[in-house]
């Protein structure tokens, strides 16, 4: 009886099946189903390909391998070796999930699916099957699903935050494009990717909602998040008081750029109306005369009123602020 090459039974889910036995006799029957492509590989290099229907191997329909073999005397008479790979041409279903980063390194947790079929079976067989030893459709399918994360990461490192979830459409465009162009170097035609999820850290999808509303500039939201992360840790010391990081905020916010407070100016009285005056003044600012370097302003010792802290001059009676009397 001759020899019978045969995919039997395959799975809906079976995408590549290697056939066991690796000597091939000369007239062997190669039986190829509807949706298979059964290709032979030798020597990492696939070789002659066959498509649906009943073949019986002949030198003739096997001119690739027999130009390899004609190199061995006696080959027509003798079994050769090879393996023959059967591949399903219908259309499959992947899942893919993986964390990336965009521009300015905001962590992403994408996930979705992709459908795909094999389009060239020789270069799939090539590239994937016997290049990466993936002789079996868990491990082509693991295989496929670690290519797309990859290619995701790369991808996905290319656009910034708020273009991720505010062009999520325009952007998975995109990502598919590129990922179809290097599905075809494996000889797998790309049918369609779609993401299902996409998500960020809570730290960042605060500062992704000031920027969706665009009242505030990156540059803005990276202090908020700055001086907020501060003030977390400096409430973490356990000397810290209750309300230490509270306290030291604002003037975090003052080094980062805030206008500082004015200082307190020292008092005078003026030498026409005794009305006091801060001590840079040129003019009085309740008569208007001027204060000529000739007739410096008399200075005189200054106070702050203890009950609303308002500097006045020394032996006054009253708080010219709150009107507290004084001693």
């Amino acid at each position: 009886m001759p020899q019978i090459i045969e995919w039997l039974n395959p799975r809906a889910e079976d995408l590549v099946w290697r056939y066991p036995v690796g000597e091939i006799t000369w007239g062997a029957q190669l039986i190829v189903h509807e949706y298979e492509i059964a290709v032979f590989f030798r020597d990492g290099k696939s070789y002659d390909t066959f498509s649906p229907g009943r073949h019986v191997l002949t030198t003739l329909n096997l001119p690739l391998i027999t130009g390899v073999l004609s190199k061995v005397a006696g080959y027509e008479r003798t079994p050769f070796k090879s393996t023959v790979i059967f591949v399903s041409t219908k259309q499959f279903a992947g899942k893919f999930g993986t964390r990336a980063q965009t521009t300015e390194l905001a962590p992403l947790m994408t996930y979705g699916s992709f459908w795909f079929k094999i389009e060239d079976s020789s270069i799939f067989v090539n590239e994937v099957v016997g290049g990466q030893n993936a002789y079996s459709t868990s491990d082509v399918n693991s295989f496929l699903r670690g290519f797309v994360n990859e290619k995701m990461i790369d991808e996905l490192s290319r656009y910034d935050l708020v273009t991720v979830f505010t062009k999520l459409d325009e952007t998975s465009t995109h990502v598919k494009a590129a990922i179809i162009d290097y599905f075809r170097r494996l000889g797998i035609q790309l049918v369609d990717l779609k993401f299902e999820g996409v998500d960020t850290t809570p730290e960042y999808r605060d500062r992704l909602f000031w920027l969706k509303a665009g009242k505030i500039t990156p540059e803005e939201v990276l202090r908020m998040q700055t001086v907020k992360e501060a003030a977390k840790e400096l409430g973490k010391s356990p000397s810290a008081a209750l309300g230490t990081g509270m306290v030291l905020v604002p003037p975090l916010f003052q080094t980062m750029g805030a206008p500082p407070s004015a200082p307190s100016v020292a008092l005078v009285i003026c030498p026409s109306c005794n009305a006091q005056i801060p001590s840079t003044s040129r003019f009085c600012a309740n008569c208007g005369k001027s204060l000529a370097p000739s007739t410096p302003p008399a200075q005189v010792p200054v106070e702050k009123c203890k009950s609303c802290g308002e500097v006045i001059a020394v032996g006054a009676k009253f708080c010219s602020n709150c009107g507290t009397k004084l001693t």
